[in-house]
């Protein structure tokens, strides 16, 4: 029997400036639709990609309006949905919260599209959303997907397994209930005397810590669990130095920015700056201001990791570049094009703006991220549902 030949086509529902487009498109997947609500992300999206007719710059809350624009069924659709509320910027107000519960505008969309819902879903947020209201915000996002008839596999994983940015990142993934793909392995599914799914999710390891592997024992879903046979992606080699540019022509600051900074260190972080600076050699780190004891402070890190980047509300979020060459202490703004290299998209087209690339990259998915979870997972699904068999390159290994 020959397989439908239902084209290679995703939605992207939260798109932003493009990022899951930038990742997908290596694997020949087309963009049908994408929403957001921000002309500026739409400028900066159209910007890099060209004119993109399908771009629905609206609300998604709008669904007559979804539903007009998205008029051919897309095999995928992703939603990387708004994490404010899912964090202490948002006074963790959960699903309470606007921007956060605006999950269910894409859930409605979703609901509406009846017999042509896509057959996978995945969903992207910060890992606040696993103890959100104690879990209750997670539980009740898996189990609305559920029942709109999608079995559930959920997993975490980090970028800086890819680039050196902390950054780690919840991923729920719906298969809907039609899909035939052998790889799909279902709660309850035996194998000899095992049960094939609790095998395949002890096997998978790292990629659900156990505050995840606890939410899924405690929640029964309306169809069930399910995953792939997955592992761990294999960390990669990088310098945190290769992404940051310390020629003399960046933007550093004058005398008097550099020692209003050393004045915010602690003692600890003081200590860590002034050893690197007596060892000579080049040193390259990051730095945060936060507020500590109603105080602020800078606080270092030389681990060749930057921290997670946000978008710089009030530019005490906005990571500072710190360089230590031969003795030489020097601080400035990390620009948006290390901001682009941290989250794998190098050659990214910038906006003129440059808060507005900041906020664009500081809202965006890892693309290495995504790009691993199609390769282990999208295309592969789609594959065995849409692709003749003769037309699927010998078994490939699982990417790392």
């Amino acid at each position: 029997m020959t397989k439908a030949a239902q084209p290679k086509r995703f939605a992207e529902f939260f798109a932003g400036i493009g990022l899951v487009h930038e990742a997908l498109k290596d694997t020949g997947w087309e963009c049908a639709y994408a929403n957001d609500i921000d002309p500026k992300k739409e400028s900066m999206y159209k910007g890099h990609f060209g004119e993109s007719p399908y771009y629905h710059l609206g609300d998604v809350w709008d669904t007559p309006s979804v539903l007009k624009r998205l008029e051919e069924r897309p095999f995928l659709a992703t939603a990387s949905f708004p994490c404010t509320d899912l964090s202490l910027a948002g006074h963790w107000n959960g699903f309470e919260g606007e921007a956060s519960s605006t999950y269910f505008g894409f859930v409605n969309a979703i609901k509406e599209l009846g017999d042509a819902k896509p057959k996978v879903i995945m969903l992207e947020n910060v890992t606040g959303f696993l103890t959100s209201k104690g879990g209750a915000d997670f539980v009740r996002a898996v189990t609305t997907l559920a029942e709109l008839g999608y079995w559930v596999d959920t997993l975490v994983l980090d970028a800086k397994i890819f680039v050196p940015q902390s950054r780690p990142r919840v991923f729920v993934v719906g298969f809907h209930e039609s899909l035939q793909s052998p790889r799909i392995i279902r709660q309850g599914q035996r194998a000899m005397f095992a049960d094939a799914w609790q095998t395949a999710i002890d096997e998978a390891g790292t990629l659900r810590p156990q505050v995840l592997r606890k939410l899924m024992a405690e929640t029964n879903l309306p169809t069930g669990w399910a995953t792939l046979e997955l592992r761990p992606p294999k960390q990669a080699k990088y310098e945190l130095a290769s992404v940051i540019d310390t020629g003399d022509d960046q933007d550093w600051w004058d005398k008097a920015a550099n020692d209003k900074h050393y004045a915010m260190l602690s003692v600890l972080h003081l200590a860590e700056v002034e050893s690197r600076r007596t060892a000579g050699g080049l040193h390259v780190g990051t730095v945060y201001r936060r507020c500590r004891n109603d105080e602020m402070r800078a606080e270092v890190r030389f681990d060749n990791l930057a921290g997670c980047l946000r978008t710089p509300r009030g530019g005490s979020a906005r990571q500072i570049v710190i360089v230590i060459d031969d003795g030489r202490v020097r601080f400035r703004w990390m620009s948006p094009r290390e901001y682009a290299r941290l989250q794998g998209a190098p050659n990214f087209v910038l906006a003129e703006n440059t808060i507005q690339s900041l906020f664009g990259f500081g809202d965006g998915v890892c693309v290495p991220v995504i790009r691993w979870m199609d390769k282990n997972i999208l295309t592969p699904v789609y594959e065995d549902e849409c692709v003749p068999r003769q037309a699927i390159p010998a078994k490939r290994a699982l990417a790392k």
